[in-house]
């Protein structure tokens, strides 16, 4: 029967990166409620209330982009898949994404009041900055070809999430809000196994393209990275001038836009380098996340194994060797 569907065989696998992904992202499994973020509240109510916005507002933006990116970016992409096994790993990836802006809500709901949660989400609503760059990456889930789909799916992952990121970072380098951190890294922990995962399968279909779509397809690629970082800068000034932060911040999401084009095999775009970028965030990048006791703060410790994020190289041997 030509028309008979077709199960899923795991025991004959076509691409071993679909395999060696889908396990690494089964066993790093987490949820947020075993994360005691009540543990942060005496720092919590030591900071300024210029923090507490920034906060709220950096956390309320997350959870816009991983809806976003929950609702519609896996959705999109699962359009054009190479291998059953690859739907599998997008299926997964889109439940933690869910898990991720679930978690911002825990968070909100430890240290913050009804009323600042009611504005926190109105303002993720009114903000231009934030909007725009909502419905640029949107627009290319909507109507962009498969190749640009996935181009879209890591720069949001690689590269926007982390103006978001840089504060709990650099809060956690200060020894506050530690467990609010500790959700943080095991997103960051993620979000490195999507973008190289995602940027991969990029990778592969760039490498079939004519030399002069190749071309093209670089030149819309720059051109829309730099929309979006203009963009950004707008973003990072509008939530960081208050606190003084802005520029280390500029140079922290460079740094990770030049990661996003390193996954997707391009070339790095801006001159910043990871000894630009603050050292204190720096050593917070980290994914590996901390291992408290379980009788007092239950970090990623709970899980089955230890894991690692993966690197750029774990997926380099894909592009030569993909049976």
């Amino acid at each position: 029967m030509s028309d008979a569907y077709q199960a899923i065989n795991w025991n004959l696998i076509e691409d071993q990166v679909d395999k060696a992904t889908w396990e690494k992202l089964t066993e790093q499994f987490w949820l947020d409620t075993r994360i005691p973020l009540s543990n942060d509240l005496d720092d919590w109510r030591k900071m300024m209330a210029e923090e507490h916005q920034l906060v709220g507002h950096v956390f309320g933006g997350l959870t816009l982009l991983d809806t976003l990116q929950s609702q519609n970016g896996m959705s999109s992409l699962k359009t054009n898949v190479r291998t059953q096994h690859e739907t599998a790993v997008l299926n997964n990836i889109e439940f933690m994404e869910s898990v991720h802006a679930k978690s911002y809500s825990s968070i909100f709901e430890t240290l913050n009041t009804a009323q600042e949660i009611d504005e926190i989400f109105a303002w993720t609503q009114a903000d231009e900055h934030l909007q725009f760059k909502a419905q640029k990456i949107n627009d290319v889930y909507h109507n962009g070809s498969p190749l640009q789909k996935k181009v879209a799916s890591v720069f949001l992952e690689t590269f926007l999430f982390y103006s978001g990121f840089y504060t709990p970072l650099y809060y956690l380098g200060h020894n506050k809000l530690n467990n609010v951190a500790e959700i943080i890294k095991l997103i960051l922990r993620d979000e490195s196994v999507h973008g190289t995962y995602i940027g991969y399968k990029f990778q592969l279909g760039f490498n079939e393209l004519e030399e002069n779509q190749q071309s093209e397809l670089k030149d819309w690629l720059y051109s829309f990275l730099l929309e979006l970082y203009e963009n950004e800068e707008h973003f990072t000034h509008t939530l960081y001038d208050p606190v003084g932060w802005t520029e280390s911040v500029l140079t922290f999401i460079r740094y990770n836009a030049n990661k996003a084009l390193m996954n997707l095999g391009q070339d790095p775009l801006f001159p910043d380098g990871a000894d630009d970028v603050n050292p204190v965030v720096m050593n917070g990048i980290s994914t590996t996340t901390s291992n408290h006791d379980f009788f007092s703060q239950v970090g990623n410790g709970y899980r089955l194994g230890q894991v690692e994020a993966m690197e750029n190289q774990d997926y380099l041997y894909g592009l030569n060797d993909t049976k």
